[in-house]
């Protein structure tokens, strides 16, 4: 058994980001910018955005940190998502969720530009991935993926087992690993015999937010498993997978934390430059 470092393999993801955006600018581009919106005072999503202006200092991206009040009304929040749109200096827009009840995040995100889309969630995006179209892809599942790119783990024609179907995870991890020629099978709340399904899998990836569902012996022998879940119990965080049973069997797997976790912000800088080369491309050739 081999565990994949997800904080290795991110800080790998950092490093080629903060040089391609060196040669980026470099080559007389201004910097690729990214604004997130957090709106209310919740500590935790506070902590995860600072972390996000802080890994695009890090790697050359110029950042534009809003925050509002808990008490922002819905169009406050709409007028301004409309101005960063129209702003060119930003590259990528990212409004952290969950908001307040009086503000509808999902209907916020539907109004982010597709090409400023770093957290590739709008109805474009996911439309894009799904007919397999270049565009920006979520990026937890990008994450998932690359780490398995990283270990070199033969997806063509391998039993994909995902387990979630959430828009931000369960749904586009298997359009990504459908696309990579993997044989994919969704499974959900009401799937008969989980546990008979799981074990069919080559590739395990648990996404469904219960602490240790996926116990150890659903674990194929041999199998990779990517445990993306992420959960706080009495005695500490723990994934969606029984680690401790699931890593006698397992032949890669992914500890929590420092499994998928670090992958997600190192893919949002990886997009964000992406979408700056994507809008500066489509400028070109629109002048052109």
């Amino acid at each position: 058994m081999t565990l994949i470092d997800g904080k290795a393999i991110a800080q790998q993801v950092r490093a080629e980001v903060a040089r391609d955006v060196a040669e980026w600018t470099a080559a007389g581009h201004p910097a690729p910018g990214l604004a997130t919106v957090l709106v209310g005072d919740d500590p935790g999503s506070a902590i995860y955005v600072g972390g996000k202006q802080r890994a695009s200092a890090e790697v050359g991206i110029a950042g534009f940190d809003h925050r509002l009040s808990h008490d922002a009304e819905h169009a406050e929040v709409e007028d301004l998502l409309r101005a960063l749109n129209d702003d060119p200096r930003v590259s990528g827009i990212l409004l952290q969720l969950p908001t307040p009840p009086q503000v509808d995040g999902g209907a916020l995100t539907e109004l982010i530009a597709p090409q400023k889309d770093v957290d590739g969630l709008t109805p474009v995006s996911a439309g894009l991935l799904t007919k397999g179209r270049p565009g920006l892809r979520p990026c937890t599942p990008a994450g998932v993926t690359e780490l398995l790119r990283r270990h070199e783990v033969a997806l063509e024609g391998a039993e994909a087992v995902v387990v979630g179907r959430s828009d931000l995870v369960g749904k586009p991890v298997g359009a990504l690993l459908l696309a990579a020629n993997a044989t994919v099978t969704t499974c959900h709340s009401r799937t008969r015999d989980l546990a008979g399904v799981c074990r069919r899998a080559d590739v395990l990836v648990a996404a469904v937010g219960v602490p240790e569902l996926v116990r150890g012996d659903w674990v194929k022998e041999g199998a990779v498993v990517i445990d993306v879940g992420i959960n706080r119990t009495a005695d500490g965080l723990v994934g969606d997978v029984e680690f401790a049973a699931a890593r006698e069997r397992a032949r890669l797997i992914t500890p929590v934390p420092g499994g998928v976790g670090p992958m997600t912000i190192a893919m949002l800088l990886r997009n964000t430059l992406e979408a700056a080369r994507l809008q500066t491309h489509g400028a070109t050739a629109a002048a052109g």
